[in-house]
């Protein structure tokens, strides 16, 4: 009897993240969390959102997913490419858009506070602690982007 191959979807589902950020000491720092089932560190994101920009969209998955508000960019930074394993043993293909937030609360309690751990980091350990290349090389080019107030 043959193993069946692990199939993949080859259509792509659009998102939008937020790259959380702040300055402290001089130094950038980015906030990075964990996903809810392989613990890996992302950064917030999710689906598009019927009746919201992306920008919007995006910053209401840093509040739910991070406990974060602040200042989001009206324009993405970039996008990167992940494969997400379904429930059905299908691959599913993202490109997610992302959108800088400059931080300016952080809440003690958020909605998914019990499903994750948030962290802040470095802009080079925040892109050695990522398994997507596109995402870290997205993390390492914020490094020289100048910043809006």
């Amino acid at each position: 009897m043959a193993i069946a191959a692990k199939r993949s979807s080859r259509s792509k589902s659009r998102q939008v993240g937020a790259l959380p950020w702040r300055i402290i000491d001089g130094e950038r720092q980015v906030m990075m969390i964990t996903s809810r089932e392989t613990r890996r560190w992302v950064i917030p994101k999710g689906g598009r959102m019927a009746g919201k920009t992306d920008p919007e969209a995006a910053a209401i998955e840093a509040m739910e997913e991070a406990g974060l508000q602040g200042d989001i960019a009206a324009e993405p930074i970039g996008a990167f490419r992940y494969a997400k394993r379904l429930k059905s043993g299908d691959d599913r293909m993202y490109v997610v858009s992302v959108y800088p937030l400059k931080v300016l609360i952080q809440l003690g309690a958020w909605p998914e506070a019990a499903e994750r751990e948030r962290r802040w980091m470095s802009l080079d350990d925040a892109a050695a602690s990522v398994h997507e290349p596109d995402l870290a090389q997205l993390i390492l080019d914020f490094a020289h982007r100048p910043l809006e107030d």
